[in-house]
């Protein structure tokens, strides 16, 4: 597909597309071509300028007029508000019945919003879908998806003691628009994961479809060696689980074990990271 140009020959989905942009000059363009690449087309997709200090708004805009004026709605904020204001302006802008999330660093594979759309149309008692990902740091992606997969449900109590492996990123969501849920736009660490336990937890029927239709093209914890990093998100994790229960969501108890849990898993990325860098160090030296 001409990555300047939309199909109009595709069908489309209801889907709003919620694209929050800070500093992403060097790869918002790969994103949106994710999604105009799509075999389903989503009927809009929001690029929420986060009052970017680079080039970003240029870019967009000249990716505004590359596209469907129509297709790609630009909504600049005055002052930067972190991704959760940015995703929750562009969800409030947003007009079509179900929202979907991307990151502009990642991206997604072609037949995502055709599998995952396709099922939520024949299960309509669920609010929200997610799936798996896979991580690209370097090359092309694997666009190669198994020929059977399965959905699985999200268990409340497993999602919160074991995020890590039962955990999806935010870029996987399809989500019902009418879901009186929003980020916590005063968190810059762990927000998008007390959002997603909040749904859950609430009892909204949330399923996984075991396919990797998103490409994160984040390094994984520690990779970059900034343990500082590694702290703010353990700080973070904290936070959630503390406002959890201040929200009547999760016991006093579970709070306790849940934190205990959380550092330990922190002390081990923080060892992991170490030993990467021992490693890399006596590289050098050799």
């Amino acid at each position: 597909m001409n990555p300047n140009s939309l199909s109009m020959n595709k069908p489309t989905a209801p889907i709003s597309v919620v694209i929050p942009c800070f500093r992403c000059a060097q790869t918002i363009q790969r994103s949106v071509d994710s999604v105009a690449a799509q075999t389903h087309l989503p009927k809009e997709v929001m690029l929420v300028d986060d009052a970017s200090d680079d080039d970003t708004l240029n870019v967009i805009m000249k990716l505004q007029n590359r596209y469907d004026k129509n297709w790609i709605r630009v909504v600049k904020l005055e002052h930067n508000g972190g991704p959760s204001v940015a995703r929750n302006t562009g969800w409030e802008v947003a007009t079509q019945p179900f929202i979907a999330f991307l990151d502009a660093d990642d991206a997604w594979h072609p037949r995502k919003l055709e599998i995952q759309f396709g099922w939520m149309l024949a299960h309509p008692h669920v609010a929200m879908t997610v799936h798996n990902c896979t991580v690209v740091l370097s090359g092309m992606p694997d666009l190669t998806l198994p020929d059977t997969w399965r959905a699985t449900p999200v268990i409340p109590y497993r999602f919160l003691l074991f995020s890590g492996r039962d955990g999806f990123s935010t870029p996987s969501i399809i989500m019902r628009r009418n879901l009186p849920y929003r980020f916590e736009p005063m968190k810059r660490h762990s927000e998008d994961y007390l959002f997603k336990l909040q749904i859950v937890l609430d009892g909204n029927e949330t399923w996984r479809l075991e396919l990797p239709l998103v490409f994160l093209y984040k390094a994984r914890y520690g990779e970059r060696g900034q343990t500082a990093d590694l702290w703010k998100m353990e700080k973070g994790n904290l936070d959630t689980y503390w406002r959890l229960q201040a929200e009547r969501r999760i016991s006093w108890v579970l709070t306790i074990v849940l934190c205990a849990f959380s550092l330990l898993k922190y002390l081990r990325r923080v060892i992991v990271v170490y030993r990467r860098k021992c490693k890399r160090n006596a590289y050098k030296v050799v």
